[in-house]
């Protein structure tokens, strides 16, 4: 049996599924893994390109997009590995994280996963990192913005559980799809992800799951880079995004609140006011215009050279992942963006795609 199991489901990235495949080999060098990506019929030539690149990678081409949860269970129905990680295609990791998350989950036998500390590419910590059980409450002062405005608070802020630290260990009941760390027998007694969500909620429901069946689920303190939404957006477009995300959060309160007609009513119409705003108020992102500026990440006064707000040139070459992501991680806030040029592959990524 296999150590480790992970799970990559593309859909037209296959330039972020290239770096994250070059950081996840160099995080299984000392162990025995199987590493799968799912293509979910995205019809750019993804598998072609990427197959020739990674021959100890299994590849799988399926004829049609058939979501998340279902491409997820594809492999994990199928593989024999004692731990499984489902990673998001446009994800970094770092040498050391696959290692740590495995020496904890050994010496942690009530855990059935653990989720870790997500960066975007200005190293700014995403909160869906650690999150907490989604109570009709908690989904009230989400919807109703009530978190943001007291983001410290254990009572407002329960579903991004912004009054725990996020530099040490915590039990976070709900866990991010985009790096999702499980043992694979716990999965297999909650029989995999739901496939009724097809994009969005399906983690919710997965951690949940692994709560009701008496699993613990952790946060790590490890750094992790995620261009959070790249995948997502070349699957969906804007309303269609609106529909997929607003349209999980119905269907999680449909299957775990069925006794509670009136609370089930009062969620759909704030689901769906919500989703009437967002709808309006969505713009399109902007990047800074400025030229990027080369810099050595070993020299340790190289960033504090850099202005705010500018855009920085890492070259993966001359330096390991772990060593650039905690210095990402350190410099949250300078709103600095990390465009990662890799030698080897002759691309230049950052929020976007290719630069």
């Amino acid at each position: 049996m296999k150590q480790l199991a992970i799970v990559i489901v593309n859909y037209k990235v296959p330039f972020f599924v290239t770096q994250c495949l070059d950081s996840v080999l160099k995080a299984t060098q000392n162990i025995d893994a199987d590493i799968w990506v799912i293509d979910n019929a995205s019809g750019d030539g993804s598998v072609e390109r990427l197959a020739p690149l990674f021959p100890t990678v299994h590849f799988v081409a399926n004829s049609e997009n058939v979501g998340f949860a279902r491409a997820n269970n594809q492999v994990l129905r199928r593989v024999e590995a004692e731990y499984s990680l489902l990673l998001n295609p446009d994800t970094l990791i770092g040498e050391s994280t696959l290692e740590q998350c495995l020496a904890f989950m050994e010496q942690h036998p009530e855990a059935g996963a653990v989720g870790v500390h997500m960066l975007n590419a200005q190293g700014t910590f995403l909160a869906e990192s650690k999150r907490g059980i989604v109570t009709p409450f908690v989904a009230f002062c989400k919807i109703t913005q009530l978190g943001k405005l007291f983001p410290k608070s254990a009572r407002f802020n329960q579903y991004y559980l912004g009054h725990l630290s996020r530099d040490t260990v915590q039990e976070s009941p709900i866990l991010s799809g985009a790096f999702f760390f499980a043992r694979s027998h716990a999965l297999r007694e909650i029989d995999y992800l739901d496939e009724r969500y097809f994009m969005y909620g399906e983690d919710i429901d997965l951690s949940y799951s692994l709560l009701r069946q008496g699993y613990k689920n952790y946060f790590l303190p490890l750094p992790i880079l995620h261009y959070k939404g790249e995948s997502e957006s070349m699957a969906v477009n804007e309303g269609r995004y609106l529909d997929a995300f607003y349209g999980a959060m119905e269907l999680f309160y449909d299957k775990y609140h069925t006794g509670q007609p009136l609370l089930r009513w009062c969620i759909h119409k704030a689901v769906r006011t919500k989703k009437f705003l967002d709808r309006r108020s969505r713009k399109k992102k902007t990047h800074s215009a400025h030229l990027p500026i080369p810099v050595d990440l070993n020299d340790p006064l190289a960033l504090q050279q850099v202005p705010d707000g500018a855009s920085v040139v890492v070259n993966l070459a001359h330096t390991s992942y772990d060593h650039l992501l905690e210095t990402m991680k350190c410099a949250e806030g300078r709103g600095i963006t990390f465009l990662l040029y890799s030698p080897h592959r002759g691309v230049m990524l950052a929020p976007g795609g290719v630069v």
